[in-house]
Formats: structure tokens, C-alpha cells, sequence
């Protein structure tokens, strides 16, 4: 299951470093992560300060 990120989202960037395949992305508004792409390994929940992401 890829992870998701939801609208709880405040854009602090956070979770885009963390991910060991690059598959998330500056979105408008809130980051974005490219499901296809994603491993689920949890690195961008474990690090998210608001639980944004989350599994699909």
C-alpha cells in the first residue's frame, strides 16, 4: 500500500527529504506523493509533524 498525503498537510517539507525514492513533491498547497512510485516504507509519516501522511 503507497502512502498518501491528506489535507492535514502544512507544507513544512518535512517528508520530502525523508523519502528514499523521491517520489514526493511540493503540491499547491500540500505535498503530493507519487503512489506508483511510493515503497511504503513510512519514512514521511514518521517524520510528518501533523500525521499528513498516511497509507492508502
Amino acid at each position: 500500500m503507497a502512502y498518501k498525503i491528506t489535507d492535514a498537510c502544512v507544507s513544512c517539507g518535512a517528508c520530502e527529504p525523508e523519502c528514499p525514492v523521491n517520489c514526493i513533491s511540493a503540491g499547491e498547497g500540500i505535498y503530493v506523493i507519487d503512489a506508483a512510485a511510493c515503497i511504503d516504507c513510512g519514512n514521511c509519516a514518521n517524520v510528518c509533524p501533523v500525521a499528513a501522511p498516511v497509507q492508502e
